[in-house]
This record gives C-alpha cells, structure tokens and sequence, in this order.
C-alpha cells in the first residue's frame, strides 16, 4: 500500500507543466486586438521627455511597463496602437478625459489637469515601447 502512495507521488512531480496552449494565445490576441498600420518614427527626445512625464505623474498607481495591473500594461497599448497622430491624439484625449472598455473592466480616472501637449509626448513614450526590448 505504501509503495502505491510513492509511486503516485513520483509520477505526479515528474509531470511539467503543459506548454501555453492555443487558448492562452487566442485569448491574449483578443486582449490586444492589435491594429494594423505603420508606425511613425518619434524623435528620441520626445520619448523622453514623456519618459519623464510618466515618471511624475500617477499612471504607475495603475498601470506597469510589461505586465497589466489595474489598467493594461504599456507594451500591450504600444503592441495595439500603430504610433500614428490619430492614434497620439486618440489616446492623449482618453488620459485626460479618462475612459473605460478598451481594455474590459477597468476604468480610467481623468486627468485633467495634463495638458493635450504633454500627454501626447506621454503617448509617444508609451507607443515607443514596441521597440524596447523586453526584460
């Protein structure tokens, strides 16, 4: 009876963990819902510059770099969004008007205190980070 007991516990911590399944890929494509266009190039200085803007404002209480939290994580925005004015203007409004359904559940607070200019040159270093490598 006990060999029994040992045996099953062998072959249960010899199982590894199954690879991610289409599922999870499916899923995390409909998560992004990635859209198609090319990306225009941003001047370094604009990226950080609205590096900086981040830095000091509040979005970290709801958002990371590469992983979601509250709100999405900013390499799924810049996985999403093309880096095109529209999109720049789209999402600038969307910080300081604040939103929800985008991104399922979550709700974004309005920050209407940001300036149209420097949440733009937020946007940019958000979308600038497609081209970051990942950590």
């Amino acid at each position: 009876m006990l060999w029994l007991l040992v045996v099953g516990w062998l072959v249960a911590c010899g199982r590894k963990e199954p690879a991610a399944t289409s599922n999870t890929v499916d899923r995390r494509k409909e998560y992004i819902r990635k859209i198609p266009g090319e990306n225009e190039p941003v001047p370094e200085e604009v990226v950080s510059r609205g590096e900086v803007l981040i830095a000091y404002s509040d979005c970290y209480d709801c958002h990371r770099e590469e992983k979601k939290s509250k709100g999405p994580a900013f390499s799924d925005i810049a996985e999403r969004y093309p880096i095109q004015p529209a999109y720049r203007d789209l999402l600038a409004r969307k910080i300081i008007s604040g939103g929800f359904g985008s991104w399922g559940n979550p709700v974004m607070s309005p920050h209407p205190d940001v300036s149209m200019e420097d949440a733009q040159t937020m946007v940019y270093y958000i979308l600038s980070l497609k081209y970051r490598p990942v950590h």
